[in-house]
């Protein structure tokens, strides 16, 4: 089984938001199906509203991530879009029943609910103001996060940074990248999307915005957030022993492969070459001593797998792929 809350919190008595409601149904969107449209994640959507200014006070909230954690399960994954606040204790994902001294809910009980948690992924998307302090515990003197194996954390800013809305205030700068990278943009060739990928992908267009996302995990191994179409298909790619009987072969090329040349082409050759160049487009192989592969093929050059190539190669071999 497989569980996500989503949060978005707009009304808020003071400093009302815009787009954390926006951001928590488009969260939804990607969590609840796969690219195929098959069941991912058992959504539970929780929006403010007008008409309960103080609805999703800080004992709900709390209430809702227990209940999350608390059965068993594959993975969960909790995500949170609207004000955070810090002070010299640390950091909370501010409600909307907000008092001084009772800000919303502490990050450090959320880690504590996560490290207890009986459910074996647990992932925290955090979109709010000062949300990186959640792995830097001032408790802790050399600030290393305290995150039991399972568990990862991936917010939109660093403990001194504020968290950004776009211009038209419909949607958070984050999130908007989340969402995107859920969509398919942190997609591997096989269609999977992971937590580092999603903060590889955020980390290099939020640099944009010289706002900076924090991720920190404790795994063994990356579980699959969300499902999309592989970029190429399994068949293809397992047809590379059909090419390279080792992993550092390399496939002679020569005009024949080329439709370009004067000289004729074959074409078996030609549809051979059609194989390589998804390869070469997707990081599996690369011509020697050209920078394109019709270069190659014109000059009588090589091909070989690159170091991606190799992996996939060996996995092949060992029946794994």
């Amino acid at each position: 089984m497989r569980r996500a809350l989503i949060v978005g919190v707009n009304h808020y008595i003071a400093g009302p938001l815009h787009g954390s409601i926006q951001d928590a149904e488009n969260m939804y969107e990607v969590l609840s199906r796969n690219e195929d449209e098959t069941v991912n994640f058992d959504c539970k959507l929780l929006v403010s509203n007008e008409e309960n200014p103080k609805g999703i006070s800080a004992r709900y909230l709390k209430m809702e991530i227990s209940n999350l954690l608390l059965q068993e399960a594959e993975m969960a994954v909790f995500y949170f879009s609207g004000h955070g606040t810090t002070n010299d204790i640390g950091s909370y994902l501010v409600t909307q029943d907000a008092l001084k001294f009772a800000e919303g809910v502490p990050l450090s009980e959320i880690i504590s609910m996560a490290n207890n948690s009986k459910v074996q992924e647990v992932v925290l998307i955090l979109d709010c103001c000062h949300s990186g302090h959640l792995g830097n515990l001032n408790e802790i003197g050399d600030r290393k996060a305290i995150l039991r194996e399972g568990v990862s954390i991936i917010t939109s800013s660093r403990d001194t940074q504020i968290s950004m809305e776009t211009d038209d205030n419909k949607q958070g700068v984050f999130t908007s990248m989340i969402h995107n990278a859920l969509k398919g943009g942190a997609a591997d060739i096989f269609g999977n999307i992971t937590v580092a990928s999603i903060y590889q992908y955020t980390d290099q267009l939020l640099d944009t915005w010289e706002q900076r996302p924090i991720f920190k995990s404790h795994v063994s191994k990356m579980v699959s957030l969300r499902k999309c179409y592989p970029k190429i298909s399994l068949k293809r790619i397992r047809e590379i022993k059909n090419y390279f009987p080792n992993k550092e072969f390399k496939y002679k090329l020569d005009p024949t492969y080329s439709t370009s040349t004067s000289g004729g082409y074959d074409e078996g050759n030609v549809k051979i070459m059609k194989l390589f160049r998804e390869y070469y487009s997707h990081g599996i192989l690369i011509p020697e001593g050209a920078t394109y592969l019709f270069d190659a093929a014109n000059k009588s050059k090589s091909c070989k797998l690159t170091l991606f190539g190799q992996h996939l190669w060996e996995m092949i071999n060992k029946d794994q792929l």
